[in-house]
């Protein structure tokens, strides 16, 4: 079965981030997506594999090595 496309709203669900943050990243940082008419769509592996290989991170990250407490 092939991957549903999802909408904004399904990926900041997935990431527990608001809209907001999800179109700045779109604009900003490259979050893989494709516009369809007036729609953004996404596969949520391919932002998943934006997510590990950094693309979140907010230029004061160096590594995606969790932080100690």
């Amino acid at each position: 079965m092939a991957e549903p496309w999802v909408s904004v709203e399904d990926v900041a669900a997935h990431l527990g981030v608001a809209k907001d943050s999800v179109y700045r990243w779109i604009d900003a940082k490259g979050l893989p997506a494709h516009k369809i008419g007036k729609l953004w769509k996404f596969k949520l592996s391919e932002v998943d594999a934006w997510v590990r290989g950094g693309g979140a991170l907010d230029g004061q990250e160096t590594s995606t090595t969790p932080r100690k407490s």
